[in-house]
């Protein structure tokens, strides 16, 4: 399956942060795979209450036109900037594509709307911005983008990434599972090692302590029944990334006593064993909303410094 043209887009603001997720890319992948990468930019924008009310006088139009233009020479300019720096890493000029649009409606929702009419495979976005105003890529832009894009996954990276290592978390849902297809999907011909991890909740996450007067017994049928739950979902995973093209010892799964909070098991995880990428689905089990998406994704998103985080909706 590697073989298969994978389409990923890259919102890109020209900041020394952006481009580290073209560095990531060429980690995860290098030149030879066979990818095709869309640099997108939507222009910043003049407070539409400045020329919206037909009393602007010839002098400030001017000076409105001039502003604009100056907006799409940067624009080309920083997309120019890091078509160059692809190519300097060996990809393909005649895979890589820049594109700038005026906004629309809104910056996430244009840049979701757009790749996801073009059906690309993933949008990578760094975490912080070019200036001050750093949540024009991350903070709230990035939260939107996760929000708004429905069908296309998002990949977060924060800071320069160094290993390849990958963390699959999985739960009972079809949402793992198909953040499972995507991980194989992008995956498929790299050298990443893959490993499926779940943390079983521990009791007290559903009741407190003091009425766990002696939880030893119930401890262990707990992890019992929830260890034969996860099994088939481990196994199908691994089937699945083995269909997908992944050698099967590029493959490792890993089953932990969880903490009340998944979300710090999946950081400690990723962090005492050198992971760079964590991918999770986006919503979990009905059971357990918060498993993906919810708190426990968005609390891995916001708290994933020095990683990179693939959320699949």
């Amino acid at each position: 399956m590697d073989d298969l043209t994978k389409m990923i887009v890259i919102p890109f603001d020209g900041s020394r942060n952006a481009l580290k997720s073209l560095d990531y890319l060429n980690l995860i992948y290098g030149p030879k795979y066979n990818l095709r990468v869309t640099l997108f930019h939507i222009l910043p924008y003049l407070p539409s209450i400045i020329s919206d009310d037909g009393t602007i006088d010839n002098h400030s139009w001017a000076q409105i036109t001039a502003t604009e233009k100056k907006n799409v020479q940067m624009a080309e300019r920083i997309l120019s900037e890091a078509r160059t720096a692809l190519i300097k890493m060996g990809f393909e000029e005649e895979r890589i594509q820049t594109l700038y649009r005026k906004k629309e409606k809104d910056i996430a929702l244009d840049a979701c709307r757009w790749s996801q009419n073009k059906k690309a495979d993933a949008i990578l976005m760094s975490r912080h911005g070019r200036t001050s105003l750093e949540d024009f890529f991350m903070g709230e832009i990035s939260n939107k983008v996760v929000e708004h894009c429905q069908f296309c996954p998002v990949w977060i990276v924060d800071g320069a990434i160094d290993t390849v290592k990958v963390l699959l978390c999985i739960d009972q849902s079809e949402n793992a599972l198909r953040a499972v297809d995507h991980a194989g999907f992008m995956l498929s011909g790299t050298d990443c090692p893959v490993t499926l991890f779940h943390s079983m909740r521990h009791l007290r996450h559903f009741l407190p302590l003091e009425v766990l007067e002696d939880p030893s017994d119930l401890d262990k049928l707990w992890k019992e029944k929830t260890g034969k739950q996860i099994a088939p979902y481990m196994k199908k995973a691994r089937e699945t990334l083995l269909n997908a093209g992944l050698s099967d010892d590029q493959i490792s799964t890993k089953v932990v006593d969880g903490t009340r909070s998944p979300a710090d098991d999946i950081l400690k995880e990723a962090r005492d064993n050198d992971f760079g990428t964590i991918v999770l689905g986006r919503r979990g089990l009905s059971g357990f909303k918060e498993f993906f998406m919810g708190s426990v994704t968005s609390k891995v998103m916001c708290r994933s410094l020095g990683l990179a985080t693939w959320i699949v909706q």
